[in-house]
């Protein structure tokens, strides 16, 4: 069960990801769907791996503007990007947690 849950939030996660590009807000949504559809165990468990999902995105994202910000503008690039990456963190885990909560929970209670 524990690595049938971690498989499902990569796939989630992934799935998110590739989507998110072409449909910003369905994207997470459709990875958390996946990812709930892979953990199974009921609407708790998937709603779950659809939140996991989504919060690795938010830092992936975090970290990509991070390292961008440093490799682009040094010293003062790595400030900025940190106080960005702070900002967009916290927002991003809200809109790609919840969305991906979502679709784990949508998911979970089809698959039940």
């Amino acid at each position: 069960m524990a690595s049938n849950f971690w498989v499902g939030v990569i796939v989630g996660w992934l799935v998110g990801l590739i989507l998110g590009f072409l449909l910003p807000v369905i994207g997470p949504l459709i990875g958390g769907f996946a990812a709930g559809w892979i953990v199974r165990g009921g609407i708790g468990n998937a709603a779950k791996a659809g939140l996991f999902a989504g919060i690795i995105g938010a830092i992936v994202i975090a970290l990509v503007l991070l390292v961008g910000g440093t490799a682009l503008l040094g010293a003062f690039g790595f400030i900025a990007g940190l106080g960005t990456s702070i900002a967009i963190i916290v927002s991003t885990f809200i809109y790609q947690g919840v969305l991906s909560l979502i679709g784990g929970a949508i998911a979970g209670a089809i698959r039940r």
